[in-house]
């Protein structure tokens, strides 16, 4: 069976290399050449690697504990997770590419589509170059680009290039040559459970899967499975998704550094982790109408009885305001408190979230809205320009001892001139 790429499509997928790896290197030239891992929330399980590191042979979501012998023999330099400056690098690296398309989907914090369709054959692959230069030039973060006529065949590009000296690759030709070499367990969209049975049925690489028959794709998988095989074959099944959808409810949460007793501890996390959630929901423009406050103890501790509860609060007015729902947060956290257990997690849910530019029927609510607004724009403006947490409430304590576990924290802020590089005259 034979197919044949007819698409004047051409989709490119801009990759940052071991992002999280990058941006540590960013502000620590000595760690260039060095094997570096980052470490996930509480110094748990490898999460970012770089290729000296992999090359020791550490795998991604390793435990820690599992590595030490080979970070300690190979000299592998360690991070805790940063997530604050990865997401601000994000943002930088984003900003530039919307330069070169005004049809992008961010894709994830690390990668993006871009639609080049009006760059002609010949051009797209300096095209691409010059897009990498930018990003490297603009932010010091090395990417890859692969370009093709589908999401799903730039992201076989894309996986090439990162393995290509030049680091783009434009596949329009001898497309079945590449397929062919293409492990089936790689395709985009092939999770763990498909590539079994992919593999089970003689499909061990993307050639094979995009000569599978229709009537069989249909039966032995999804709506996902066919659209993969199309893509494959040059037909474009997955549209770009150059809308951004605003978040339906909003979640922020985190395990403790060391399990906490009391309820004045639990009350410093749930606060601080209600701050980080207004903040987002008002950089997205938006209000909630509930409020959901959850804790839990370790479920693996079987020295200890579990105990895990939650409640949920209906506000009588939306609001973004962090004063009015820390206020809400407290008061359901005192209701859901037991003493006596040991708690390793807690966290908020801020959901029915609306645009804040959608007036309520309400008496109270322009009353409530002009206290609030300013307060929180002035807020929000100072710790954007002198870091988060410049302005805080006394709920939220100082040097919480709850916090994540962060060992190997490099402590970089781009909001601090401290944390700028020095250079020696």
């Amino acid at each position: 069976m034979s197919f044949t790429n007819n698409s004047k499509n051409k989709i490119a997928l801009i990759d940052c290399n071991s992002f999280y790896v990058s941006c540590e290197r960013l502000f620590n030239p000595k760690i260039q050449n060095m094997p570096v891992v980052v470490l996930s929330n509480n110094d748990g399980c490898v999460i970012s690697r770089s290729i000296e590191a992999k090359k020791i042979g550490i795998k991604m979501g390793e435990p820690y504990f599992k590595v030490k012998d080979l970070v300690k023999k190979n000299n592998v330099q360690i991070f805790s997770s940063n997530y604050s400056l990865y997401g601000d690098l994000s943002r930088r690296v984003m900003r530039i590419l919307k330069g070169f398309s005004d049809k992008i989907e961010i894709y994830s914090i690390d990668e993006a589509f871009l639609d080049l369709s009006y760059v002609k054959d010949d051009q797209v692959k300096e095209y691409g170059k010059k897009i990498r230069d930018l990003v490297l030039k603009w932010t010091g973060i090395p990417t890859s680009v692969g370009i093709s006529s589908t999401k799903t065949l730039s992201k076989i590009a894309n996986h090439i290039a990162k393995k290509n000296e030049e680091g783009v690759i434009f596949l329009k030709d001898n497309i079945d040559n590449t397929l062919r070499n293409f492990d089936i367990a790689d395709v985009w969209g092939v999770g763990k459970q498909l590539s079994k049975l992919y593999k089970k049925n003689g499909i061990d690489n993307a050639y094979n899967l995009k000569n599978i028959s229709n009537t069989w794709v249909k039966k032995s998988t999804n709506v996902l499975g066919a659209k993969t095989v199309m893509e494959l074959r040059g037909t474009a099944c997955i549209n770009l998704e150059t809308q951004e959808t605003k978040r339906k409810s909003c979640c922020v949460s985190r395990s403790f550094g060391k399990k906490v007793e009391s309820l004045e501890k639990l009350r410093e996390s749930v606060t601080t982790h209600c701050l980080n959630a207004a903040e987002k929901i008002r950089t997205d423009k938006q209000t909630t109408r509930a409020i959901t406050v959850f804790i839990r103890t370790s479920p693996f501790d079987k020295n200890r009885k579990y105990y895990s509860n939650s409640i949920t609060i209906d506000l009588p007015v939306a609001t973004s305001n962090s004063l009015e729902l820390v206020k809400e947060a407290i008061k359901g956290l005192i209701k859901i408190y037991r003493y006596g257990y040991f708690y390793q997690k807690t966290g908020i849910i801020l959901s029915k979230l609306n645009d804040s530019c959608e007036k309520e029927f309400n008496l109270l609510a322009p009353i409530m809205e002009n206290r609030s607004h300013t307060l929180m724009k002035a807020i929000d403006f100072t710790n954007a320009k002198y870091g988060r947490n410049a302005i805080s409430i006394a709920q939220a304590g100082v040097n919480n001892s709850w916090k994540m576990r962060r060992e190997h924290s490099s402590k970089i802020d781009t909001a601090s001139f401290d944390s700028l590089p020095k250079i020696s005259v």
